[in-house]
């Protein structure tokens, strides 16, 4: 009688069984997760099945046309993530755990975000490293990693590149603010619905045509159709419209505190607010990295948090 698999599978045998998981559900197909592990199909399978055993759960929702995980898969990719992330860093620490940080870290980070909020993490860094310095680049598109010779990036939004480490640093909270002169001496809106009446200015990364806003208390949820007066990728130049009353707009709390404090800016249906940006600390799959690049990811795992909070 043979032991049932999560009780004779060793824990390298597990890890392999993650990373197949995870390459499954980010290519899209066994087939395609195949030709990216330069293995086999029937092999991808086997291993799926394994780790379903062992879980004892389905993980993979299969039909003929199309592919998606169960809402235990679900859970399962954003664990296994998690873990093949950390046990990545353990590793690497335990490699060149006696290596001080030098050099040049060359990072990417979005242009908002990347003058306001990182600077301070930033700042930690380069006290705790000072034989690092960094190479500090705005820029709201992902980096080509090897062409650019980009050693990490932030990312606000959702990461879709299956090659690269993507480690969840925090989430931004946003909301729906306008002018007082907007209003015209009228009420503020209280209601989501409210808010379709008046006119909007879109920020292009995250929304044009609609946007969904979602009750703080009750998690009711509320689409509207937009027609933006102005649109822009610009958070700053949406910023500076929306103060000049020109429509309303949907903002990270931390870019508008101060106007909201101040009276430049009124938060509008407060209790409604937009989905939180995740926030991810980005970088290619190495066999080793760096002790400048490990330094930094621990920093901004426990600066950023932090930081967000106080907003």
């Amino acid at each position: 009688m043979t032991n049932p698999p999560h009780s004779s599978a060793a824990p390298s045998d597990r890890l392999e069984l993650m990373q197949t998981f995870v390459r499954i559900v980010e290519a899209g197909s066994l087939s395609a997760a195949a030709a990216q592990m330069l293995t086999t199909q029937p092999t991808v399978s086997r291993r799926l099945q394994a780790l379903e055993r062992a879980l004892g759960v389905r993980l993979l929702q299969r039909s003929t046309h199309a592919m998606k995980p169960t809402e235990d898969g679900e859970r399962c990719y954003t664990r296994a993530k998690e873990l093949l992330a950390d046990w990545d860093a353990l590793a690497a620490d335990l490699r060149g755990a006696g290596e001080a940080p030098e050099g040049l870290l060359r990072v990417v980070v979005p242009h908002a975000f990347g003058q306001a909020q990182l600077v301070e993490p930033l700042g930690e860094f380069l006290r705790a490293c000072p034989r690092v310095d960094v190479e500090w680049q705005l820029r709201d598109q992902p980096p080509d990693f090897i062409t650019q010779g980009i050693d990490c990036a932030v990312q606000v939004g959702e990461v879709n590149d299956p090659a690269v480490v993507a480690i969840r640093l925090a989430e931004v909270p946003r909301i729906v603010v306008g002018a007082p002169a907007l209003l015209g001496g009228g009420p503020a809106p209280d209601h989501a619905r409210a808010l379709a009446a008046l006119p909007w200015l879109a920020f292009q990364t995250f929304y044009r045509q609609q946007i969904v806003l979602q009750h703080r208390s009750s998690g009711e949820s509320c689409e509207l159709a937009l027609r933006p007066r102005l649109s822009s990728d610009s958070l700053y130049a949406l910023r500076s419209a929306t103060l000049q009353g020109l429509g309303v707009g949907v903002f990270s709390s931390w870019l508008v505190q101060d106007d909201l404090a101040q009276g430049r800016l009124l938060h509008l249906a407060p209790q409604w607010q937009a989905p939180p940006l995740p926030v991810y600390l980005v970088y290619p799959y190495a066999q080793h990295y760096p002790a400048r690049l490990r330094r930094f990811v621990e920093v901004m795992r426990q600066a950023l948090p932090a930081a967000l909070a106080q907003v």
